[in-house]
């Protein structure tokens, strides 16, 4: 009989223990959850997006040579001596310096035939070899395009417009997604029969990028090659800077 009453006066003693500690964490826990209630009723976040149309004052370029050969070796040798004389043209005749030329991509496949007779076999090798050259005369962009096919370049792709220094525009952009993300708070604290107070948190969302540029309205067109006056021409339009705040304020 002892050992019973011994037994469940330590149940009822444990129950106790863990009913006294939920309460007691409880008790610990509710003003936290209490204040973080009241403070996402009083608080709007919103979205403020800036954005800049600007001429762009640089352009990259994608120039390349793809060659084809019987063996890999000749391919690649091949392909090497139309790279040098391009490298050489953009250096000397352009003046375009070494850190604005920079090779972007390289190979050397086998070029695969097949047949029903003999399925598929190598016949012969490419060798491609593509750089991006940056340029700062946009008024010259076509004219160095034709003097780069004229020297072998076979493999040519579109203009990338940009702003090279992207600093002067900054506060630009981001003054104008603040002003978007007062006037998105202003209408929803209207809308609920409030008023706008104080901004609680900034965050600036571009992805890595500060502001974001990038090409809206670049385009590129060859003329037909029996207009021996005709060239490639290229218009850079202009470029677009935008970033984008999400910004909280608290609500009156």
């Amino acid at each position: 009989m002892n050992k019973w009453g011994k037994s469940l006066g330590a149940v009822l003693l444990a129950g106790s223990l863990l009913i006294g500690g939920l309460a007691l964490s409880g008790a610990f826990q509710s003003p936290e959850k209490a204040y973080a209630e009241d403070v996402q009723k009083n608080i709007v976040s919103v979205v403020g997006k800036g954005e800049l149309s600007i001429k762009p004052d640089i352009v990259y370029l994608s120039i390349g040579v793809s060659t084809t050969a019987a063996t890999a070796e000749e391919a690649q040798k091949s392909n090497g001596g139309k790279i040098a004389k391009l490298t050489a043209l953009f250096k000397n005749t352009w003046k375009i310096a070494d850190k604005d030329i920079q090779s972007t991509q390289f190979s050397v496949q086998p070029n695969y035939t097949y047949s029903e007779k003999d399925g598929q076999q190598v016949k012969g090798y490419i060798a491609q070899h593509t750089m991006q050259v940056a340029y700062r005369d946009l008024a010259k962009v076509g004219e160095l395009l034709d003097a780069a096919s004229a020297a072998g370049a076979n493999n040519i792709g579109n203009a990338r417009f940009a702003i090279e220094d992207t600093s002067a525009f900054e506060a630009q952009v981001i003054e104008k997604a603040m002003a978007n993300a007062d006037a998105k708070a202003a209408a929803i604290a209207k809308a609920a029969k409030r008023s706008v107070g104080q901004v609680v948190t900034v965050i600036q969302n571009d992805d890595g990028n500060n502001p974001v540029f990038y090409a809206e309205a670049a385009s590129m067109s060859s003329k037909a090659a029996a207009d021996m006056a005709g060239g490639t021409s290229v218009q850079p339009g202009e470029v677009s800077v935008t970033t984008q705040l999400n910004v909280t304020y608290e609500l009156k």
